[in-house]
C-alpha cells in the first residue's frame, strides 16, 4: 500500500527525471518516501538522495548505498532531459524563474538550478549551461506548530508580533506555513483571521502559475515572487490583512516593511535565519528592531530533538 508521500512524489516529482535517473529512484523502499528531503542531480557527480539527515546514492544495480563512490554518475544527457521536462521543452517561458535560480513544479516542489550564471548591466538575466539540479520536497506537516501557536496566539486575544528563530533545516518554514493556515483557519477558540502571505522564494505556499500548491488556510492571500518589502507594504495597502506573515527578513528594507505594517495595526509574524537571540543581535539592522520593541516574542527552533524543537522563548512584552 502506497503513503501519501509515495503517492505525491511519484507523481509530483518522479516523472519530470531523466529515464536512467526515474528508474533508480524508483527502487526507493515505500517508507523511505516519508524522509525523501532532496534529490540532487550534478553533472558528472553520483546522484545523492537526502534521507532526513544522511545523503545516499544508488549504484548501477539500483542498490541503495551511502558509499557516495559507488552511485551512479549524472551525466549532460540526465541535466538535459530533466530540465527538458520540467521546463515543458521551453526555458524562454520560465525566464523569470530561471533568473531566481529555481522552478516550481506541481505540488510545490522546488527545482534549484547551478550552472553558468549571465549578467546584464549587474543584474542576473539567466542561467544556461545547466551544471546541477536540487529538487527539494515540498511536504507539509498540519498541526506541526500545535506547540508554538499559544504562545504566539493565545486564546480571545490577537496574534502577537512573532519573530522565529533558527539555523537551516530546523522546520521553520514548514511551521510558519502551517501557522498561517491555523491563524487563517481559526484556532482553538480565536477565529479565522485574514491573513496575507508574502512568499519570495515560493517555499511558504509552493505555488504553481500563481496557485498555492500547499494549504496555507482559507482567509490566506499569497504574493508569490514577490520582495519581501514590497509584498507587504502591497499587502498592507491592498488587501486588508490582519496577520502579514513572511520568511528570513535581513535587508533594511525588510524592517522598514515590518515597522509600517505593525504601526498600521498588522501583526506580523517572521523568521530569521541564526542559531540564537545573540546572533540576531549582532546585526544592526534587526537588533534595532528588537530593540523598539516591534516583536513583542522570539522563539529559537532546533533539530536537538527533530525539527521544531523550542530551545528558547524570549518575551519583549
Amino acid at each position: 500500500m502506497f503513503c501519501r508521500d509515495e503517492n505525491n512524489i511519484k507523481k509530483d516529482i518522479i516523472p519530470y527525471l531523466s529515464p536512467k535517473i526515474k528508474d533508480l529512484i524508483l527502487n526507493l523502499r515505500s517508507q523511505d518516501y516519508t524522509l525523501l528531503e532532496e534529490i540532487r542531480l550534478r553533472c558528472g557527480k553520483p546522484l545523492i538522495i537526502k534521507l532526513g539527515d544522511k545523503d545516499y546514492t544508488v549504484n548501477n544495480k539500483g542498490i541503495f548505498t551511502d558509499e557516495l563512490d559507488e552511485g551512479y554518475i549524472a551525466d549532460e544527457v540526465d541535466l538535459y532531459r530533466t530540465i527538458a521536462s520540467i521546463s515543458d521543452n521551453s526555458l524562454y517561458a520560465f525566464e523569470e524563474e530561471i533568473k531566481r535560480g529555481f522552478i516550481t513544479i506541481p505540488g510545490g516542489h522546488r527545482v534549484g538550478l547551478a550552472g553558468q550564471v549571465v549578467l546584464n548591466g549587474g543584474d542576473i538575466k539567466t542561467i544556461k549551461d545547466f551544471s546541477g539540479i536540487a529538487i527539494r520536497v515540498a511536504r507539509e506537516i498540519n498541526n506541526c506548530s500545535v506547540h508554538i501557536l499559544p504562545l504566539i496566539y493565545p486564546q480571545r486575544s490577537l496574534p502577537k508580533n512573532t519573530l522565529i528563530i533558527s539555523p537551516p533545516r530546523c522546520g521553520k518554514t514548514t511551521i510558519l506555513r502551517d501557522i498561517a493556515r491555523a491563524i487563517s483557519k481559526g484556532y482553538r477558540n480565536n477565529k479565522g483571521l485574514n491573513v496575507a502571505l508574502i512568499d519570495e522564494r515560493s517555499e511558504l505556499a509552493g505555488s504553481f502559475k500563481g496557485i498555492p500548491q500547499l494549504d496555507v488556510g482559507p482567509r490566506t492571500d499569497v504574493l508569490d515572487s514577490c520582495p519581501k518589502a514590497m509584498g507587504m507594504i502591497m499587502a498592507t495597502r491592498s488587501l486588508s490583512p490582519q496577520v502579514v506573515v513572511t520568511d528570513e527578513i535581513g535587508r533594511k528594507k525588510d524592517v522598514e516593511a515590518i515597522e509600517e505594517c505593525i504601526n498600521a495595526g498588522v501583526t506580523v509574524i517572521t523568521t530569521v535565519h541564526a542559531k540564537n537571540i545573540e546572533e540576531v543581535k549582532k546585526r544592526p539592522i534587526l537588533k534595532g528592531l528588537i530593540s523598539s520593541g516591534a516583536f513583542k516574542i522570539g522563539i529559537i527552533l532546533s533539530r536537538r530533538n527533530g525539527p521544531g524543537s523550542i530551545e528558547e522563548v524570549v518575551r519583549w512584552d
